[in-house]
C-alpha cells in the first residue's frame, strides 16, 4: 500500500472512532468533546489539499512507505 491510501485509511477509522464516542446515542459513547477529533482530522485533511503537508504523510515516508505519484506525503 501507499502513503495515500494509509493516509485516507487513518483518516476514516479516526473519524469513526471519534464519532462512536462523541454522539450520545453510541454504546461507545464517553464525551461530546471526543467530537472535536472529528474536527481536528477534518481540518488536517482540508489544509493539506491546499498546502500538500501531512504531518501522517511524512511520518509513512520516514517509515519507509512507498510514496505512489503526488500525495500528500510527497
Amino acid at each position: 500500500m501507499t502513503i495515500e491510501r494509509y493516509i485516507r485509511i487513518f483518516a476514516g477509522l479516526f473519524i469513526l472512532i471519534s464519532l462512536a464516542l462523541g454522539v450520545e446515542g453510541s454504546p461507545l459513547f464517553v464525551s461530546r468533546w471526543a467530537l472535536a477529533f472529528t474536527a481536528f482530522v477534518g481540518l488536517n485533511l482540508f489544509q493539506s489539499g491546499f498546502t500538500n503537508v501531512c504531518p501522517l504523510g511524512t511520518i509513512l515516508r520516514k517509515l519507509g512507505v512507498p510514496v505512489a505519484g503526488n500525495t500528500c506525503g510527497s
